[in-house]
């Protein structure tokens, strides 16, 4: 039985900001969900405004994952990380180009620009095990 060694300080300060990053994101979500619900939802420069605030709480999952790279020491560890960023950047630039095509010419549905962030998150996951199965 093989035992992983435990979580080094750069792994450990990537979760703590993951989980800091995400709960905001939960907690500003629905809170501009349930203001634009309201019978009179905001308008204008104020609309604009809230619509943009889920999108930081995802903005500081990126920097959490920026953050690690830096401060990963083990340089093994940190090709790692960067390869596996930049297969889930190449995928997900791939889909997303594929997928602006197909939607031009009228064969799949209009899908919303945030999405291209979820899917990758999705990318990240699949880079991970090709990053160290190529390395």
């Amino acid at each position: 039985m093989q035992c992983d060694p435990p979580p080094g300080p750069a792994i450990r300060a990537y979760t703590r900001r993951l989980f800091i990053s995400m709960t905001i994101y939960a907690a500003v979500l629905i809170a501009v969900i349930k203001l634009f619900q309201q019978p009179h939802p905001p308008t204008g420069l104020v609309a604009i405004l809230l619509a943009t605030f889920p999108a930081f709480p995802i903005i500081g999952v990126f920097w959490a994952i920026a953050r690690l790279i830096v401060e990963t020491t083990d340089e093994y560890q940190r090709l790692l990380f960067v390869k596996q960023i930049l297969i889930a950047t190449a995928l997900t630039l791939s889909i997303a180009t594929v997928w602006g095509f197909l939607e031009n010419f009228g064969q799949v549905p209009h899908a919303e620009a945030f999405y291209v962030s979820i899917l990758w998150f999705a990318m990240l996951g699949v880079g991970a095990p090709v990053a160290r199965w190529r390395a």
